[in-house]
């Protein structure tokens, strides 16, 4: 064996002497019993590649399995495939649509003139043929061509989505999957064959199924479906505004910033967000007329423009002649000694029990009962709050309006009566799709969002920012995910314009994280899936608008 090629497995911490051309595959092998685990996938430089890819010069692997978030990505991904080769071999000449996350599970529909209503009988069928395609041991193999002759495939095999996306992107050569009889592509690899998908499930949900992979925490069974009407209704609402106005993808949206149709768009998008935000100050007007709504909590993860959202909902329930006081979550922190601390050893200032839960709910049940408190304010460079001699009292026609992450966590206003409760969740429950096949990710349209803000804002870089996400999901995960179905309203904060317009902003910040860094696999990754939007000024994006909150330029003060 050759000594002058010289590979370095982070896995092992060691250089690895190979001749060239062998197949990552192949070189996991040679590694797998010390590794102990299956790999997916391989970071080669920092850049992810399926494992028939070939190393033919020195570089950097670090092998992926199910647990990493990239592993887990390439899994589902191929288990799409293998969805859509069940259903092609089934019911040829039916369209199947991958639209969302949603109930630990991506929602899926079946489209021949119209959606089909999927029957147990159907579903069942289906997973029973995606179990023999899993059993068969397929390979999925990744070919390239000129993106003129994969189009002419894609328009054979009736996937007339990934062509208009393909007709407005500016690719000599494409990259596609084949898998027996059929192709597919997808913004990201697969794994080598259909053996390694053993773990799924699919199940009937709402109109369609939910496709569910293997439980995050315990990935040898598959999650289990979770039942979530209010999120589903509120995805289910943008698809028919998306229905209406004929965007559903981002080839959709591309050929309507090209024939420079864009600015109508806009004003349509921010339309349908005012009309929401109307709705729910109706309502909120109408509880409060009969003796309720007296505190509204508004709540939502990360970037979901928590606070654009708390403004626009006070301007509406002002046109209702009911007055909004503010109080700000923050001010009621406990003195950091008092603050929970994380897994790490550091303060935990994410965590219910950062906050002085007693003081609140006693300031809330007095402004209630028509008293004047002492309004604190929290001292973060000492760490200690304060009062300074500020005060509130509520009036009639007056209502208190709370934004922060814990809003529809019953524990954080436990001593409120309820009917004097009403929260709103606000997310990016993004319902723009690549493709048919590639739908996006809420949490990246959120992340995008904070690479921004982050770097015009808060002086963190994008490799700052994306380290930190991790961290910020797991405390989504267990102070505002698991409450979201408690909320009165729902308000989805995504824009179908918005990632054509955050591209220009995104990609320079993205390409400044440095290429041996842990997060440039991340970076180089957000950069591909905005390679596929064409950029949209944001001349035409009103001052009030939600993205304002991220862009700059907004209107309102932060």
């Amino acid at each position: 064996m050759s000594e002058d090629l010289q590979i370095y497995c982070k896995n092992t911490a060691e250089y690895i002497s190979v001749d060239g051309g062998e197949s990552l595959e192949s070189i996991f092998k040679t590694i797998e019993q010390r590794v102990g685990f299956t790999a997916l996938c391989c970071y080669v430089n920092n850049r992810n590649q399926d494992l028939h890819f070939k190393v033919y010069g020195p570089c950097q692997l670090e092998f992926l399995d199910i647990n990493s978030n990239s592993g887990y990505r390439v899994y589902t991904r191929s288990l799409c495939m293998v969805l859509y080769k069940a259903i092609n071999d089934l019911y040829p000449g039916h369209r199947l649509t991958i639209e969302h996350s949603i109930g630990n599970g991506h929602y899926c529909r079946l489209k021949h003139e119209e959606h089909i209503v999927l029957t147990d009988e159907i579903v069942s069928g289906i997973k029973s043929r995606m179990q023999e395609i899993i059993e068969n041991d397929i390979v999925f193999q990744r070919r390239e061509r000129l993106t003129a002759d994969v189009i002419e495939m894609f328009r054979s095999q009736g996937l007339n989505d990934k062509v208009r996306l393909l007709e407005t992107i500016p690719e000599l050569y494409t990259a596609y999957y084949k898998l027996d009889d059929i192709i597919d592509s997808f913004y990201g690899p697969l794994v080598p064959s259909t053996r390694f998908l053993s773990v799924f499930d699919l199940v009937p949900y709402e109109q369609g199924m939910l496709l569910i992979g293997p439980d995050r925490k315990n990935p040898v069974v598959p999650a289990m479906a979770v039942s979530q009407p209010k999120l589903f209704k509120a995805f289910t609402e943008y698809t028919r505004f998306n229905d209406v106005i004929g965007v559903h993808d981002v080839g959709s949206l591309n050929k309507v910033i090209r024939e420079h149709n864009a600015p109508l768009l806009i004003n349509v998008a921010e339309a349908l967000h005012n009309k929401m935000f109307a709705k729910i100050a109706d309502e909120i007007t109408r509880r409060y007329h009969e003796g309720g709504a007296r505190v509204v909590l508004i709540a939502g993860p990360s970037s979901s423009g928590k606070t654009t959202s708390s403004k626009r909902l006070a301007i509406q329930l002002i046109t209702n002649y009911l007055s909004p006081k503010v109080i700000e979550l923050d001010n009621y922190f406990v003195d950091r000694h008092l603050t929970p601390h994380d897994e790490t050893g550091d303060f935990d200032y994410e965590s219910l029990y950062a906050l002085d839960l007693k003081q609140l709910n006693e300031d809330i049940t007095r402004l209630l009962a028509g008293e004047e408190i002492a309004l604190p304010t929290y001292n973060f460079a000492k760490g200690e709050r304060e009062y300074r001699g500020n005060t509130m009292k509520l009036e009639p026609k007056e209502v208190l309006l709370m934004e922060g992450i814990h809003g529809l966590n019953p524990e954080l206003t436990k001593g409120i009566p309820e009917q004097q409760k009403f929260k709103v969740f606000v997310s990016a429950l993004t319902t723009l799709s690549i493709d048919d096949h590639n739908w996006i990710g809420t949490f990246d349209n959120r992340l995008l969002r904070r690479i921004i803000r982050d770097y015009k804002y808060r002086n963190y870089n994008a490799q700052q920012t994306i380290k930190r996400w991790a961290s910020v999901r797991r405390g989504e995960e267990k102070w505002i995910m698991p409450f979201h179905e408690n909320a009165d309203a729902m308000f989805n904060s995504s824009l179908l314009f918005e990632l054509a317009v955050m591209k220009n902003f995104a990609e320079p910040i993205l390409r400044q994280v440095p290429m041996n860094s842990d997060e440039y696999a991340e970076a180089n990754r957000l950069m591909k899936f905005l390679s596929y939007f064409e950029p949209l000024d944001e001349a035409d994006i009103p001052g009030t608008s939600l993205l304002r909150e991220f862009l700059g330029g907004s209107s309102f003060h932060y």
